[in-house]
């Protein structure tokens, strides 16, 4: 008998990796820390250069938009407080939600002009604010998990 034919049909044990041990539900609440902390980062960053730079240009962009320009000061609870909020799973939907609607004030502020547009190569055009949005959108949706300082049964989380 042929060693190498009885070895091919001889049934082998699938190849674990570390991530067969976890539960689906581990993995899924890995997967809602990994998302929330990425997207909380990411606009934190853009909140701390606010903080050094202030916020006047936004006080113009909403002025010129016909709105006070004191509402400048509230991309700090949506690009500091939210962002915070989010990384530690505290009131996660509902920052997530600011988050969101900071977005959204910002595409209609600064961005509508490049929304239907792309880049030289080939890419969105405001991907990088697309990825806050959706990214934000999707944590409102999905909830903090059980990797946060609120928990699975946090009201908001």
């Amino acid at each position: 008998m042929n060693t190498q034919a009885a070895a091919a049909n001889t049934p082998r044990a699938p190849i674990a990796s570390p991530l067969s041990a976890l539960s689906p539900a581990a993995l899924d609440d890995s997967g809602k820390l990994l998302i929330r902390v990425t997207i909380g980062f990411l606009v934190l960053l853009h909140g701390i250069f606010k903080l050094s730079a202030g916020v006047g240009f936004i006080g113009g962009m909403l002025a010129k938009a016909g709105l006070p320009g004191g509402l400048a000061y509230l991309v700090y609870v949506g690009e500091i407080v939210a962002p915070l909020l989010m990384i530690a799973g505290v009131f996660t939907r509902a920052a997530a939600a600011v988050v969101v609607i900071n977005m959204l004030v910002a595409f209609g502020l600064v961005h509508m002009a490049d929304l239907f547009s792309l880049t030289k190569k080939g890419g969105w055009a405001l991907e990088l604010q697309g990825l806050y949005l959706f990214g934000a959108l999707t944590v409102v949706l999905l909830g903090a998990g059980r990797f946060s300082v609120g928990g699975v049964k946090g009201r908001w989380n």
